[in-house]
């Protein structure tokens, strides 16, 4: 369990730390996409642990790299800069 768990942090680090590399203009600090990733890797792998039970542990990190990326994907930015207009417009 404990090496599911640390297994799971490296996952979400590696993977937030590939989506700030990649994409490190649209993301915030590096810390908190960083933090993001692990954090929605150990909640993913808690939750996939929880409904599957005793499951292999490739599907635990499975879910725990699908809630990591979306939590991750939560903190992009738009690309462009938004064109605000007026109401009277």
């Amino acid at each position: 369990m404990f090496l599911e768990a640390l297994g799971s942090a490296v996952l979400g680090l590696l993977l937030g730390w590939a989506v700030f590399h990649r994409l490190a203009r649209r993301l915030p600090s590096r810390p908190l996409v960083l933090s993001t990733g692990v954090a929605g890797a150990l909640l993913g792998d808690f939750v996939t642990h929880s409904a599957l039970g005793s499951a292999p542990v490739l599907s635990s990190l499975l879910g725990a790299a699908v809630v990591s990326a979306a939590s991750v994907s939560l903190l992009l930015r738009p690309a462009g800069r938004l064109r605000r207009r007026s109401l009277t417009a």
